[in-house]
């Protein structure tokens, strides 16, 4: 098992170099990995950052988001291709910082709604898409991992089962589930039920509260979430994602205004030790 610590809660570029302190701080609070949002690719800077990592001892994987403009299940072919080209220029940064794992709604655009339901079509487009990309990714040795979103931020894919069958019919080795329990609390009746059915496809976990703030001091279902993690035999990341209001654009997406913690960096040190002491307990 791994520990992650996604950077949202700090910033929507990981390679300025103001945030090499705060790295030198995550690792040496015990964390194995930081995931690294990539929403401005610049290989060399990511290749840049990767190295600084490597000296620290810290693995990485990453994150990003389709918008309206690249988005996979666009009817027009013009948007089509601008996810794809999106979507291979995030992965040469992947590459180039020793990404093994980027995970995010990787499928559609966020916030972007049709008034109905998910399409056939839509289900196709955004397929022919992810192949393509997982072909890209696998060329570089790096895994996908779609994360289903709530209701309110996206529609074609809001639990783990349908993200599961979708998974399945794109029909790649390296692409999967990236599941977090967030939308997960939001949207799944029960977290046992939810990681059966897509243990077979489980390739990324983001540990988040329901309030995006300190995990274990909100609803979601922890003990049940670790227990069913145990049982799916998971061995991958398990990667804290909170956010704050400090970002405008980041606070502009999810929606937060007001403060749900008192430090950034405590919430990374209590978030790591409640992981740790949860997977322990739930394997006992």
């Amino acid at each position: 098992m791994k520990f992650g610590m996604n950077l949202f809660l700090w910033t929507d570029d990981p390679t300025e170099e103001k945030f090499l302190p705060l790295y030198e701080r995550l690792a040496a609070m015990g964390f194995d990995g930081i995931e690294l949002p990539i929403f401005s690719p610049d290989p060399e800077a990511f290749a840049t950052l990767g190295r600084r990592l490597d000296d620290l001892g810290l693995e990485r994987t990453a994150v990003t988001i389709l918008t309206p403009e690249t988005d996979a299940i666009s009817p027009d072919p013009t948007t089509r291709a601008a996810a794809t080209d999106s979507l291979h220029a995030v992965l040469d940064c992947c590459e180039a910082a020793r990404c093994r794992v980027l995970g995010g709604p990787l499928y559609a655009a966020i916030g972007k709604f049709s008034g109905a339901g998910p399409s056939s079509e839509e289900r196709a487009r955004s397929i022919d898409v992810l192949r393509e990309a997982a072909d890209y990714a696998a060329a570089r040795d790096i895994t996908l991992a779609l994360e289903f979103l709530n209701r309110f931020e996206i529609y074609l894919l809001n639990c783990a089962a349908d993200t599961a069958a979708f998974a399945d019919l794109v029909n790649r080795e390296n692409l999967g589930v990236h599941y977090d329990t967030f939308h997960a609390h939001i949207e799944e009746e029960s977290a046992t039920s939810a990681i059966e059915a897509c243990t077979h496809r489980l390739f990324h976990v983001h540990v988040s509260e329901n309030d995006r703030g300190t995990p274990g001091t909100g609803q979601v279902h922890w003990d049940e979430t670790f227990s069913a993690l145990r049982r799916a035999n998971y061995d991958g990341w398990l990667t804290i994602e909170a956010f704050g209001h400090s970002i405008p654009s980041l606070a502009a997406a999810t929606k937060i205004w007001r403060r749900f913690f008192d430090d950034e960096e405590k919430l990374a040190s209590e978030g790591l030790a409640f992981m740790k002491r949860k997977w322990r307990s739930a394997g006992e």
